[in-house]
């Protein structure tokens, strides 16, 4: 039997019921995974982080549950920035009144707080929703090789 269209959520196939899995905070499993930056493009292991701490990674992502994982950066004064970013690049500021611009260039900023540099990374790449204050308070991110969450058992991601 073909039927086009849904019926309350569910879709006849062939003359079978289907229905499509949806995941709720009462199921989700969350892991520990390290992310290690040193030597790495800062972008793209902020794209990494990201994808896992919104859930994109596994077979039960659903778009508007926070199903995303923790996540452990390492070494972020060891990410590179290509190309003349560290010259050219700048973060800003503005706090609302006339002349509040602040401008800090990356080559300060990856020197003094690498990261605030990778959190704002990865902020910049997570979606504009309410789940975005909750994803990053799951973002971990160390200056050096040592970490503090050895009692969560992470994983290392490749």
């Amino acid at each position: 039997m073909w039927i086009v269209g849904h019926v309350n959520s569910y879709q006849y196939l062939g003359g079978y019921l289907m229905s499509t899995y949806m995941a709720n905070k009462d199921t989700i499993e969350r892991k520990w995974y390290i992310l290690d930056a040193a030597g790495k493009p800062l972008g793209r292991t902020a794209a990494t982080a990201a994808a896992i701490l919104r859930g994109k990674h596994k077979p039960v992502y659903t778009p508007h549950v926070d199903c995303g994982d923790f996540v452990i950066v390492l070494n972020a004064e060891k990410a590179v920035l290509t190309g003349n970013k560290l010259e050219q690049k700048y973060y800003r500021t503005h706090s609302g009144y006339p002349g509040g611009l602040k401008e800090v260039k990356y080559k300060r900023l990856m020197a003094e707080k690498p990261e605030f540099a990778f959190q704002v990374a990865v902020k910049g790449m997570l979606a504009k929703n309410k789940l975005r204050k909750a994803q990053l308070k799951r973002l971990k991110v160390f200056r050096g090789p040592e970490h503090k969450h050895t009692a969560q058992k992470p994983e290392i991601w490749e």
